[in-house]
């Protein structure tokens, strides 16, 4: 039986990790899995936030079709797919405080070298795209954590906030999908995932609107430094976790 304080404190995590997903396009796992974890078992709190996942990514998708880079997407789902496999060999074969501290240092420094540079370095096609997607990938099947490799990589392509923001959630629709297959498959779709789910979804569709809304009204130069800033928090959560050693959770992908 779940605590009644749970009842209120779960679509009010939801709520808080769909804002910023919805206004910047990711960063919502290591908000909402790590909180739900504390009220509920993680078996219902990944598949949880995957639905969550699922319905942010819809409703963005049906707004802002017409914003999405289709091509960019497609790479970066096909090659997403291609690392899954390395990544989940990496989770057994590598230490996983080992990795997360790598990862960690990588982020910063490259966000920090990005926010301090005088040069606007930039991509100027897709031609990189699968090896982003690629490491997406490997993060993913390793630590359900593909988020940070696409949000640099739509930083790199100089997207504007809105197609910033929709790209991703063409992205992360067929990859939570996916990823909610998965969870059917292995039986962890359970009741209390779906009542979670529709207690918190009123909560969900305000957030994804709000964050739209925040989305719409930030300046591309300023929303560079916004996704710069929540990456090196990213960073240094993850090295945070790193030395403090394996918590035997995982966010799911994002």
């Amino acid at each position: 039986m779940i605590a009644e304080p749970a009842m209120i404190l779960i679509p009010s995590v939801v709520f808080l990790a769909t804002v910023i997903r919805s206004a910047f396009g990711f960063g919502e796992a290591l908000v909402a899995v790590p909180l739900l974890a504390l009220m509920v078992p993680i078996e219902v709190a990944a598949p949880l936030a995957v639905l969550v996942s699922i319905t942010v990514a819809l409703i963005a998708v049906v707004q802002d079709w017409r914003r999405i880079h289709v091509r960019s997407a497609g790479w970066l789902v096909l090659s997403t797919m291609v690392g899954i496999p390395l990544g989940l060999w990496l989770l057994k074969a590598v230490a996983g405080p080992v990795v997360k501290a790598v990862l960690a240092v990588v982020i910063i420094a490259f966000s920090a070298y990005t926010l301090l540079s005088r040069k606007d370095r930039a991509l100027e096609n897709d031609n990189l795209a699968w090896l982003f997607g690629f490491g997406a990938g490997i993060l993913g099947g390793a630590y359900g954590m593909n988020g940070p490799p696409l949000a640099i990589y739509g930083a790199l392509r100089r997207w504007p906030p809105q197609h910033f923001r929709a790209t991703l959630q063409g992205y992360f629709l067929p990859a939570s999908l996916a990823g909610m297959w998965g969870y059917w498959l292995a039986g962890l779709w359970t009741p209390a995932v779906s009542r979670f789910y529709l207690l918190s979804l009123p909560f969900v569709i305000v957030a994804t609107l709000l964050g739209r809304a925040i989305n719409r009204r930030l300046h591309a130069r300023r929303f560079l430094v916004y996704v710069h800033g929540g990456l090196i928090v990213i960073g240094v959560i993850l090295l945070f976790q790193a030395l403090a050693g394996p918590t035997g959770t995982h966010p799911r992908p994002r």
